[in-house]
Parts: C-alpha cells; structure tokens; sequence
C-alpha cells in the first residue's frame, strides 16, 4: 500500500460533524468550503442575531480596508495573518500584492480544510512570496520559528501581525494576552497590529452571552466575546491608528464600497491597527 499523499494526510484529520469556525464563517460569506453541521451552527446565529451574516461581510470588509491602509499608507510589505480563515474574494496577498508586487504574506491556521484549500491557491499566484503554515497562535513560538516563516518574514524589518476574527475563539483560561505578546515582542519597531475581534457590547438586553455563543459549544472552538477594554488591552504599549478601536463598519468606511444594511445598526465587532514604537 502507497504512503498517503500531504494532501490525504490532511484530509483524513477534517471532521465534518464537528463545526469549526473557519468553515462556518465560509457559510455565513456565501462560501460552498463547508459541512452540514457548520451550517446548522451558523443558522442558529441567525435565529439569535438576524444581523449576522451582513455583519460577517461587515467584518471582511473591514479586513480589506484595513490591508490596503498597510500597504497604501504605512509601507507594509510583508504580513503574517495568524488564523487566516479559508480563502475568499480580496484575500490579503492580493491586496497587497496589487500594489507591491513582491510583497511577501504567509497564511496560519491550524484548520486542515483552510491548509487545504490555501494551497491550491496558492498554486495561482504568481507574485510575490505567498505561504500556507499550519500552526496554533496559542503556540506562537512554534509560528514564529517555523522554517517556512522566518524564511519569508525578514524579523528585522517592519510587518503587520494580523489576527482577524480569531481572538474570540481563545478563552481566558488559554491567555490570549499572552500570545498576543509574544508576537508583538518579536514584531520590530514600525511594526503594525491589526486586529478584529467579537464583541457583545451591542447586543440587546434579551440575548445573553450563553446564548449567543451556544452555536460554539459543540464546535472545534467555543466563542468568548470581549468588551471593548478587553480587546483594547491587546494594543497595550502599541499607538493606535486614528480613528482606533472602533466598530468594524465605522474604522475608515469605504465610501465606494457597498455596505449592507445591518439590522440594529451595529457588527457586534471591534477593529483597529496599531503601531510599534
């Protein structure tokens, strides 16, 4: 019998039955990269929160608009985005390497799907220096010693450290602070943060926080929501970006960009960049 290819390897560890984040947020996007149980999952958001899928899209654009502020207005030329998510339209190698060419981006996850999916992109690419790794932000030393990222990242010059929409699924108990740390620390000066993160801070009084994150439960990553001090703590030592931590939709709104009518008003989500000193 032959070896199994990196390919199958990866394939054979995907449980359908169990939700993951990655594949529920590809539902709620309008993506086809997901199971029957991530379906039921982000179905129940919507029955909580009927805003859910305008603020995902919310949240994405947000992303974009963020990407293009490093590369247009701070010079960023190389990223790494931990718990990058499957691959979806405006991906941040695409709009960085729109404008540099050669900009250099390596994609993290630990979700074998996104591995999946993220190198067969790839594989279309031709610009710049694009890598998929899999690894576990609660593990940052093993990301930030990884072959693949110090061969890609030069740690002497200034990056962006990207973690979109992942915090949420770190529980205090795992110290998420202390991760984040660990990559700032690393981080040179000049150096930008950018980060997004789910917050019940505009929620209405009836929905509480077990309920809202009891599609999570069962999944491969509970939900834990953070109030807006809490997620500004990650940005402690950095200065942040006008205008800074601040609603997903309301951090430097894209005029041009269409922006869905989100039922009560709000994306029940933080956003902000900052800088290293």
């Amino acid at each position: 019998m032959s070896e199994p290819t990196d390919s199958e390897a990866i394939l054979s560890r995907i449980n359908p039955k169990i939700p993951h984040p990655a594949r529920i947020y590809d539902y709620l996007l309008g993506g086809k990269d997901n199971f029957s149980a991530d379906r039921a999952a982000a179905e129940q958001l919507v029955a909580i929160s009927p805003g859910t899928r305008e603020g995902v899209r919310a949240h994405r654009a947000f992303l974009r608009r963020a990407v293009r502020h490093l590369v247009t207005t701070a010079g960023i030329r190389q990223f790494l985005d931990i718990g990058a998510g499957l691959p979806t339209q405006g991906n941040i190698h695409e709009i960085a390497q729109e404008v540099i060419p050669d900009a250099r981006v390596v994609y993290v996850d630990n979700d074998p799907i996104v591995l999946t999916h993220g190198r067969a992109l790839l594989n279309s690419t031709p610009a710049g220096v694009t890598k998929v790794v899999e690894a576990d932000l609660r593990r940052p030393n093993e990301i930030l010693t990884h072959p693949d990222v110090s061969s890609i990242l030069d740690f002497t010059q200034p990056m962006a450290v990207i973690l979109a929409g992942v915090l949420h699924f770190i529980p205090d108990a795992e110290d998420p602070y202390a991760s984040v740390e660990q990559f700032k620390a690393a981080a040179p000066a000049g150096s930008h943060l950018l980060l997004s993160h789910i917050t019940l801070d505009f929620a209405p009084p009836q929905i509480s926080r077990d309920e809202f994150t009891k599609p999570y439960d069962k999944s491969s990553a509970p939900m834990a929501p953070r109030t807006h001090a809490d997620v500004l703590r990650f940005f402690d030592g950095w200065r942040l970006v006008s205008p800074g931590l601040v609603e997903v939709v309301d951090w430097h709104p894209d005029e041009d960009e269409y922006r869905e009518a989100i039922p009560g008003g709000h994306a029940w989500a933080y956003g902000g960049i900052a800088t290293k000193p």
